[in-house]
């Protein structure tokens, strides 16, 4: 059993795995020309919940974040160079940015984040994006998968992060990312239950914990209309 195992990881090289996942999570290439919206939940242990909106039109390289957190609404755009911030109705003002951490920069970092996040595992074929060949099986909460490491060049990102997929479909399950990974430092999701959006299966829910201490630190919970 142990040699089988082992002949498969040989054989079941990073880019091979990928393409596996790729075809279960976006059989159609559809993330390529993704153009819908997202309906996210976040549930946060000792905060409100953030409920948010997001538009993502990649062909037209556009991006727009609509967030409510109970208190104040704010608004991201993103129309290729073209930014605006609106903070509950208006524009902001310096002391409002100061204080809610309003700018551009911020509505590029959110850009980057979703369309990274919910556009796993395709993102992976992202150039910049360092596939390592050599995959293998590991249990992770109980459950064996097979495990694909990435990272990144330099001038795209330090982080190093493995993603998680089932032995059978190849759906992606966990990913983990280490900014230093003799540290143990960085976050685990655990991903559950799909949500079909412009027909990619998305993970549903995202729970992230600490790599360190398995510290709970919120869900994200994705829907695929406003309710």
């Amino acid at each position: 059993m142990l040699l089988s195992t082992y002949s498969f990881c040989q054989v079941l090289t990073g880019n091979k795995l990928l393409e596996k996942a790729i075809q279960y999570h976006d059989p159609n290439g559809n993330w390529s020309s993704f153009n819908d919206e997202l309906f996210i939940t976040m549930k946060l242990p000792k905060s409100p919940n953030k409920n948010s909106k997001i538009s993502i039109n990649l062909l037209k390289e556009y991006f727009k974040l609509e967030t409510n957190n109970g208190k104040h609404t704010t608004i991201y755009s993103l129309n290729k160079d073209n930014c605006s911030v609106i903070h509950d109705g208006t524009t902001p003002t310096k002391e409002e940015k100061e204080k809610y951490n309003l700018s551009c920069e911020r509505a590029k970092l959110f850009q980057n984040y979703y369309t990274y996040l919910y556009g796993l595992p395709m993102k992976l074929k992202d150039p910049g994006t360092i596939i390592h060949e050599k995959t293998y099986s590991k249990t992770f909460k109980g459950k064996d998968y097979w495990v694909l490491k990435a990272s990144y060049e330099k001038e795209v990102g330090n982080d190093t992060w493995y993603f998680y997929f089932d032995k059978e479909n190849y759906a992606m399950e966990v990913y983990q990312f280490f900014h230093d990974e003799s540290k143990n430092d960085g976050e685990y999701i655990l991903l559950s239950d799909e949500e079909i959006i412009s027909d990619i299966k998305m993970p549903k829910n995202r729970a992230w914990y600490m790599n360190t201490d398995d510290k709970y630190l919120g869900t994200d919970i994705l829907k695929a209309s406003e309710e």
